[in-house]
């Protein structure tokens, strides 16, 4: 019988598909990447390594360093067939988790001035978005990165334009509206 494995069995074999590496590795590259769509704790990384492992989907090697006690993973066969299955199957309904969209929600049930502070700052945390994105992007050189990674890197950073002139749009209407 197959394991169940948990969106954030996926996270740890696609970084371990990109080449072996720690738990503190896999956690590193997830906070300059994934996060931004697909967080992933070191509460969830080390005890899903743990059971990759005893499902044999993936393989650990003791390789300490200095005083630390390390252990680096790699991907097995069958981890490599069971990534590349999921990376084949259709993927479900995207589920958009943002809490400043839900305070725009209900923002109706408040002050309209409140309301409008949400799309205020919806927009300068889409700007610093952008701006960090950007850096990601100009560090990169372009020749070496991973195609889809470079297209997930491009998709953020147009999600990140478009949410800036959302907001300016409708910052405009909004406060037109109020000024009427």
């Amino acid at each position: 019988m197959e394991t169940e494995l948990s969106p954030t069995s996926y996270v740890v074999l696609g970084m371990l598909g990109l080449g072996a590496k720690t738990g503190y590795d896999i956690k590193g590259i997830v906070d300059k990447s994934t996060r931004f769509f697909w967080a992933a704790s070191y509460g969830q990384i080390y005890p899903e390594l743990r059971r990759l492992e005893n499902a044999g989907l993936v393989k650990g090697k003791l390789a300490p360093t200095g005083g630390r006690k390390r252990k680096t993973y790699e991907l097995t066969d069958d981890g490599r067939r069971v990534l590349a299955q999921w990376g084949a199957a259709q993927p479900r309904m995207p589920e958009l988790r943002d809490e400043n969209l839900l305070k725009l929600f209900f923002a109706d049930l408040l002050p309209r001035e409140h309301g409008l502070e949400q799309l205020r700052m919806r927009r300068r945390g889409h700007e610093e978005f952008l701006a960090f994105l950007r850096e990601v992007a100009a560090r990169g050189d372009g020749d070496d990165d991973p195609v889809f990674v470079s297209l997930v890197l491009n998709y953020g950073i147009e999600y990140a334009e478009w949410n800036i002139e959302w907001c300016k749009k409708h910052e405009r209407r909004l406060s037109a509206k109020e000024a009427a």
